[in-house]
């Protein structure tokens, strides 16, 4: 199989950061919501679980990064505070994560650091569903996970009353990727959910790309779908080491073609 960087031919030299993108399992409140929208403001949806199905996704997520070799490459993982994130970052790329009374925690702390970020968080405001729990609670049912980065005991982020807009996620999502590209790490896993995943998408793909391709790129996750995308720095011209990533999407998925998107001062290719 051919690396990344014999596909794209990219220099060396050249600084490259490799995201792999991830939508959690199936939760409770994707269930209730399918059937009834208002579902979504139940406060027993607070902060969703994963459903038995959602356990079974991410179970066929684990075996294929493992089949694929990607878990071997991956540096970092980074994950939405929500449970659901967390279970499926754990349960996915932990290296001895298993399913425990209803969770999926780490028998051991894991080799592979996976780190607890506020800004991938779900849509923040009004439904209960995407409300995190307090990080001393976060802390004891995941082990593993470094909430660092959580300034507060206390979701003070989630508005009961307002629900975050389009452009606050934007906005949001512009200060991960910005935080992402200042760390040393090159290939990351992103563990979020699916409106924050399209964020991404779309802000790293700004206004260039063919309508056709963008709409194909940035369409609806599934449950535990995994795409890739490499983001080059033109302007850089420093050596930035890291094993050559492979070219598969996980879960089973494979692309014949690479899309090229080219910005001012970054390049985007979606594998």
């Amino acid at each position: 199989m051919d690396t990344i960087e014999a596909l794209i031919q990219c220099p060396r030299q050249q600084k490259c950061k490799v995201l792999h993108l991830v939508r959690h399992g199936q939760a409770w409140h994707n269930v209730e919501g399918e059937n009834n929208r208002k579902a979504l403001l139940s406060p027993h949806l607070f902060d969703a679980q994963l459903t038995s199905l959602g356990f079974k996704q991410v179970a066929e997520l684990r075996k294929d990064v493992h089949t694929s070799g990607l878990l071997h490459k991956i540096e970092l993982v980074i994950t939405s505070p929500s449970s659901r994130a967390m279970q499926t970052a754990v349960g996915g790329f932990g290296l001895d994560g298993h399913k425990n009374s209803g969770d999926i925690v780490s028998k051991t702390l894991n080799t592979l650091k996976i780190m607890a970020v506020e800004l991938c968080r779900d849509r923040l405001g009004v439904r209960p569903c995407d409300k995190r729990r307090k990080v001393s609670d976060c802390q004891s049912r995941f082990p593993s996970i470094d909430f660092s980065m959580a300034n507060d005991e206390d979701d003070n982020l989630w508005n009961p009353n307002l629900r975050e807009s389009t452009e606050e996620l934007a906005e949001r999502v512009a200060k991960l990727l910005k935080w992402l590209w200042t760390r040393p790490e090159k290939e990351i896993v992103i563990v979020s959910h699916g409106i924050v995943l399209q964020q991404i998408l779309i802000n790293l793909l700004g206004n260039d790309g063919h309508p056709t391709v963008r709409a194909a790129s940035c369409r609806r996750f599934g449950h535990c779908e995994l795409r890739s995308v490499v983001i080059l720095d033109k302007r850089s011209g420093f050596a930035h080491g890291g094993s050559s990533p492979s070219p598969s999407l996980g879960c089973g998925q494979q692309e014949d073609d690479v899309s090229k998107v080219s910005g001012n001062c970054l390049e985007l290719i979606i594998i």
